[in-house]
This record gives structure tokens, sequence and C-alpha cells, in this order.
């Protein structure tokens, strides 16, 4: 086990469909390195790689809240298919866009986009459109994925454990009466609840509500990063994420980051601010517990009908993971959980990258 603040990470671990190692002696490491093994096959056909791969498009940035993040996780994902040989080019998603992939000789597309365009479909159905083959889930699905309030239903509906819920399009909570809405709220959800916007991600315009003056305000952040608000019972526990990779023979679940903020709150600040969250690679808890989270990320890839990779983040109390939102294009920067998630497993970034690169080739 690891204990890494930002930009570090862990040690090898094990990858196991179902499972999340747990019995790895805890070290203290403040080096950014990665590990070499893991596979890339496909099963039933010789993996491409490096060059025989062909014209990999790396595609960051987009207008969302999130560009920074995202040409960060670009740039990171390019090197290292770099580092294995590709020929990669780097595309903001704006007005060249398919210009250049119908330019290039048979492109595929790796996206790193994240928030609206790049998660919530619409930028997947482009290039199905176009007929370019790409990394991750298809246009549908990341449309339900992205969406908190229906990911969570469509989660609840296969006997997962998930917060209670309501969500509240702006245009509803102004006309309805937003006072006699929150006080309905009060009464629902209870105290303290989470607020969050519906379709958004980096934690951006989310807030914890301890006490009903605090409402209003929340309310009005989540709003400004979308016109719906999700509004959910807060829940007290061990936060951590797990993420689901599929390398061409199913998917499987690598080791749980557990998560642990300074400022006792996960939110956009601590995700990117170097130094100011301990990330720990296994989670310090159960082997059963751990079993469970990763047994919960690999139904929700499966419900989702997500592909190629996913990361789902929940929180633990009294031993039970619920889950929280799940990701279908998770960070890849220096302080993203993706990285040390591999490396506790003993898999090279490069290397995961350069399989699902595969993958998409093979569709």
């Amino acid at each position: 086990m690891t204990a890494t603040d930002n930009e570090t990470t862990a040690p090898s671990g094990t990858a196991a469909t179902g499972t999340t190692p747990n019995d790895a002696t805890p070290t203290e490491t403040s080096d950014t390195r990665t590990s070499s093994t893991g596979t890339t096959a496909a099963a039933g056909a010789a993996p491409l790689s490096g060059p025989d791969l062909g014209v990999i498009v790396v595609l960051a940035g987009g207008l969302s809240h999130e560009r920074e993040v995202s040409l960060r996780s670009g740039r990171r994902v390019a090197q290292a298919l770099r580092d294995r040989g590709c020929t990669v080019v780097e595309s903001d998603v704006n007005s060249d866009l398919i210009t250049l992939l119908r330019d290039l000789d048979d492109p595929v597309v790796f996206p790193v986009v994240h928030g609206a365009t790049g998660e919530d479909g619409s930028l997947r159905e482009v290039l199905g459109l176009l007929d370019v083959p790409f990394v991750g889930a298809t246009g549908a699905d990341s449309r339900v994925a992205f969406d908190k309030s229906i990911a969570t239903s469509v989660i609840r509906g296969i006997g997962l454990t998930t917060p209670q819920q309501v969500a509240l399009p702006d245009e509803v909570f102004r006309e309805l009466g937003a006072r006699a809405l929150m006080d309905a709220l009060g009464e629902r959800i209870g105290y303290p609840m989470f607020v969050k916007p519906s379709r958004s991600g980096s934690s951006l315009g989310c807030t914890k509500v301890a006490v009903p003056g605090e409402l209003a305000s929340a309310m009005v952040g989540a709003y400004a990063y979308g016109d719906v608000a999700v509004v959910e019972t807060y829940i007290d526990g061990i936060e951590v994420a797990v993420t689901v990779i599929d390398r061409g023979n199913g998917p499987e679940a690598l080791p749980a980051v557990e998560i642990r903020p300074d400022s006792g709150d996960y939110d956009y600040s601590s995700r990117y601010t170097a130094g100011s969250t301990r990330f720990i690679t296994p989670a310090e808890v159960p082997d059963d517990v751990a079993a469970a989270c990763a047994d919960m990320a690999l139904r929700v890839h499966e419900r989702l009908h997500l592909r190629d990779i996913s990361r789902t983040d929940m929180i633990i109390r009294d031993g039970v993971p619920h889950f929280l939102e799940c990701n279908v294009a998770p960070g890849m920067t220096e302080t993203s959980l993706v990285p040390l998630e591999l490396e506790a497993a003993g898999l090279d970034l490069g290397e995961l990258c350069e399989a699902l690169v595969h993958q998409a080739r093979l569709r």
C-alpha cells in the first residue's frame, strides 16, 4: 500500500476482475514514476503497438469549465503513447477538428475531454458520424453516465446502494417557489445534504449543506454549472474511487484509491493542487469491503454499457459502498487517480493507453 500526496504514486500490486488487492505494506513516497508490466493483447488477435496503431489523435481541451484539467490529461496521455513509439497528433476541440480527422490517414481518437461535450456523448456522436474509431464509451452510453440524476437511478435499479436524491431544474426551482422547495428538500433529504450539478465534473459547483441557511447559495452554485441541480443525502464515510479497464480480456477493477483531502472536502482545489490531498492505494479497508468496491465498479461499468475505461466514485459507510457517480473520461493528470491505481496494479499508463487504442481499432 502506498500513501501519496497528489503527485505521488504507488508500488506494484495486482489488478483482478472483481477484486481489489489490499495486502501491501504502507510506504511514503514523493516520486512520480510508472511500472512497466501488464499485457495489451486482445482475445483472438495479435496486439497492435507503436507505429502499427497508425495515427492516434489525442483530443483535449474543449470549452467546459474543466478545460485546463483536460489539457493536462491530454498532454500526459500523448506523451505516454509517444514513449511507446506511437504516432500522436494532439488536437483541441474546435472548428478545425473535422478537417483534421478527414485529412489524416485512418486516424483513431483517444478523447480526454472532460465535462460537457467530452463526456455528455456529443463529441463521441460526431466521431461515430465520421466513422472514426475512438477509445471509450459510445455517445448514447456516455450521456446516461454523465447525468448524475439518471445514472444514480439506473444504478439503484440493480440493487446497489445510492444516496436518496432529488433532481431540480433551475426553471422549476424558480417558478414553483424556491423557499417552498427548499423547505420540502429539508424535510425529505434532511441535513446535512449535498448539492451538485447534474451534469458536471471535478466537484465544480458542489457544496455540503449543513444547515437550512446554506441551501440557497448552494443551489445557486450548482446552477452556475448547469440547469439541473441534484440534492442528495450527505454520506459521511471513506471516499474511494475504483477504475475499471478492459485491455481485451474483459473488464477488470484496479485497486481502490482512498481519498483523504486535508481540507476534509475533495473539492476542485483538493483534486488538482499538489500536496493538498493524501491518496492511499490500495485503500485501507478490509478485504471484503475492497472486494465490494471492486464489484460495484464492475457492475456499474456493465450496467451503463461502458467500454475500455471508467472510474466509479463511492463513499464507504459502515462497510457498505454507496455509489456517487461514474466518469467515462477520467483524469490522467499528475494529480489524477487513474495513474495511481495503475501503479498499484503494476501497470504502465502508456501500455494501457496503447491497449485501449488497439481495442478501438478492432471495433
